[in-house]
């Protein structure tokens, strides 16, 4: 197992267990939104299946609550673009043209009576997912790329906090949640996914996965992999006491 930090617990994990200093630890929340796990958003009016998404959401929880226990940070990242859709970038743009095929901006119905907007920002299609809902002191930060370090102050918010450790849920595997541990990755950040807390169908065949090739992908070469059983065990064992949370919260 690699060197553990002076304060870590460790998490087993693939390729190897990990040591983690819970007070440098957030849990980074990638687009558990309406528009990819809810009936009526983005995905669902596509004829994407959400069932995998809609399967992570149990164990997704589980992780939470742990997380808030232990006092871990929480960190939600949410796809979503400005009304007039100036950040979705040029027309000839590759995020451009792949967004429009799915309705970015369309005016739809949501579930609930209201109006909507695909993928637009403060509107039903982009709140996140009723089960999932952030908590007072949880940070919510909105993307417009599938990186979430990619014009974002989410490397800002992480270092102010003193944060080093991430553990990675949401969707989809290989784009949003991929993308932002990579990047993660490139800053020096240790990154943990947690397999049955992420999910996508794209690619599902089978023989194989875009969400397998993934996991593979980041054991061996951007961080590590281990389940929400692994991390709530781990975390569960051992309270972490109060001088601890002021520090992180002082960015200690």
């Amino acid at each position: 197992m690699a060197d553990q930090p002076k304060s870590a617990i460790t998490l087993h994990a693939k390729p190897e267990a990990i040591g983690i200093d819970p007070t440098r630890t957030a849990v980074i929340v990638v687009d558990m939104q309406n528009d990819f796990g809810s009936k009526g958003g983005m995905f669902d009016l596509a004829g994407i299946d959400i069932s995998v998404i809609r399967r992570v959401i149990a164990p997704t929880t589980r992780v939470l609550d742990s997380a808030r226990r232990k006092g871990l940070k929480i960190i939600y990242l949410k796809m979503g673009f400005r009304p007039d859709l100036s950040d979705l970038g040029a027309p000839d743009s590759p995020n451009h043209m792949r967004h429009m095929r799915l309705g970015v901006g369309n005016t739809v119905r949501a579930p609930n009576g209201t109006e909507g907007r695909v993928l637009v920002r403060d509107t039903w299609n982009t709140d996140i997912l009723s089960e999932l809902q952030p908590h007072t002191g949880d940070v919510v930060i909105y993307k417009h790329r599938y990186s979430g370090f990619y014009q974002t102050d989410l490397h800002a918010r992480l270092q102010e906090l003193g944060m080093k450790y991430l553990i990675f849920v949401g969707c989809t595997t290989s784009v949003c949640v991929e993308s932002t541990a990579r990047d993660a990755m490139f800053r020096d950040y240790a990154c943990v996914l947690l397999a049955d807390c992420v999910g996508e169908r794209l690619g599902n065949s089978l023989t194989r996965s875009n969400h397998e090739a993934s996991l593979l992908v980041m054991q061996t070469l951007f961080g590590w992999v281990s389940s929400s059983e692994e991390f709530v065990k781990t975390f569960g064992e051992q309270p972490i006491t109060e001088h601890e949370i002021m520090n992180r919260h002082s960015g200690v």
